[in-house]
């Protein structure tokens, strides 16, 4: 009997990883990896750091070589995208039309970039989610091969920041613009957002609080290209001298970059058996439905020390939780009718509910934030600034009493390391501040 393949929607680090983790599960039938990019998997968060400064080309985004691809046996599809899923008989459409029934689906679309209306018909506003989006970006960045452009990025959130902090460096006029007033604060917090603005304004950043009004642009050229970014127009702020934007509601712009957030990509997704609100709604296996999964940044999923439904947008977790939906699946299917494509010898895996601690890190000129735990949703937050000309901080955030979160910058790397275990498992507020106070000793 022939076994049915498992398809892995998403050629991402998230599905890249649950490739790999089925063949060294024991799955030895036929395995499709769908990617909507013409690019073998490679790495994103280079694309606002090092590929839009231009220290990396494209090839060492790379996650796998076509040679290193080679061994698992793929049915690779590049260019091509998911457009629906029947949960009942597991079977996906294409783009092509093509209909692949599946033994098992792993879904890691990920996320795509939000954007403003009529955004994309106007030359010289950019979003930054994919390479060939960031390569677009870089392009502009460099043109002419001189500094000194005038660049708007609207949406001071952890892409805002690292786009912007790489555009100074590259010699641009930057203004970075948020709804909140203070950068990052969503995700780490007013105090250590605080301490980012002050790195930003003191490298030239231009702080601004305010909505986007709409655009201005140049007429369009008689060859029918689009017109061109002038100006970004902001609905009304605050008052002058108070980092809104006031009166002065028309920014002029040679390029803008609407770094506005993410929307996970479920819209393929209509089976009225999937939930779809903010993600893929999953088990605490990151099972969706029988035999479907999901995994990285497109999976909500019940996260069992934290009691609640969670979705990260974190690196790390897209490879750990693409083999971990991986194992689950295959446990799923060895036990079922459908194990056909699982080795005879392969050892018989068992289901483990996902737990990993987070993690996650942003790069901002000299400065590397790096996090474990939960710090957006705090109900509480600490943060200690040990030394604001060195940026070096350490914060702790809470929820319910409890300590879910650390922070730190400018920390040796082995204090950084001690503070996972701190937040592993959420410790009553007042004993993680000792034992924070105790790993961080001497700093």
């Amino acid at each position: 009997m022939t076994a049915r393949p498992i398809a892995v929607v998403g050629a991402s680090a998230a599905g890249l990883a649950a490739a790999e983790a089925l063949r060294r599960g024991g799955w030895r039938g036929p395995l499709t990896l769908i990617g909507d990019e013409p690019h073998l998997p490679y790495d994103r968060p280079p694309l606002s750091k090092q590929l839009l400064h231009g220290a990396w080309e494209p090839d060492r985004l790379l996650l796998r070589t076509e040679e290193q691809l080679a061994p698992l046996g793929l049915d690779l599809r590049l260019g091509t995208r998911a457009t629906g899923l029947d949960v009942a008989t597991r079977t996906l459409t294409l783009d092509g039309g093509e209909r692949l029934g599946c033994a098992g689906v792993i879904i890691a679309t990920g996320v795509g970039a939000r954007t403003l209306p009529g955004a994309d018909r106007i030359a010289g506003v950019h979003t930054l989610r994919t390479l060939d989006e960031a390569l677009a970006l870089r392009g502009r960045l460099a043109h002419g091969g001189t500094p000194g452009r005038r660049l708007v990025i609207v949406g001071n959130g952890v892409l805002g920041c690292e786009a912007a902090a790489v555009a100074r460096e590259l010699g641009h006029d930057v203004t970075l613009v948020g709804i909140e007033p203070t950068p990052m604060a969503a995700a780490v917090g007013t105090e250590v957002g605080e301490l980012l603005a002050e790195e930003h304004r003191a490298r030239g950043v231009r702080l601004l609080t305010g909505a986007v009004d709409g655009f201005e642009t140049a007429p369009a050229d008689p060859d029918g290209s689009d017109p061109q970014v002038t100006a970004v127009r902001l609905a009304s702020g605050g008052p002058p001298g108070s980092g809104a934007a006031g009166g002065s509601s028309r920014l002029p712009a040679d390029l803008v970059l609407l770094a506005i957030g993410s929307r996970p990509a479920v819209e393929w997704l209509a089976d009225p058996a999937l939930d779809t609100t903010d993600g893929l709604r999953c088990d605490e296996y990151c099972a969706a439905a029988p035999g479907i999964y999901a995994a990285g940044d497109v999976a909500r999923w019940d996260h069992p020390v934290h009691g609640r439904p969670l979705r990260f947008e974190h690196r790390m977790n897209a490879t750990e939780q693409g083999m971990a939906a991986a194992r689950n699946l295959l446990a799923e299917l060895t036990a079922t009718a459908d194990a056909t494509g699982v080795a005879e010898d392969a050892p018989a895996p068992e289901r483990r509910p996902f737990a990993p601690v987070p993690y996650f890190w942003s790069d901002q000129y000299d400065l590397k934030l790096q996090a474990y735990g939960l710090t957006a949703g705090a109900d509480r937050v600490e943060a200690t600034v040990l030394d604001r000309a060195e940026r070096r901080v350490l914060a702790l955030y809470g929820r319910d009493g409890h300590a879910v979160g650390v922070l730190a910058a400018g920390l040796p790397p082995r204090r950084i390391r001690a503070l996972r275990a701190v937040i592993a498992t959420p410790l009553p507020w007042e004993e993680a501040r000792e034992r924070i106070g105790a790993a961080t000793a001497g700093d």
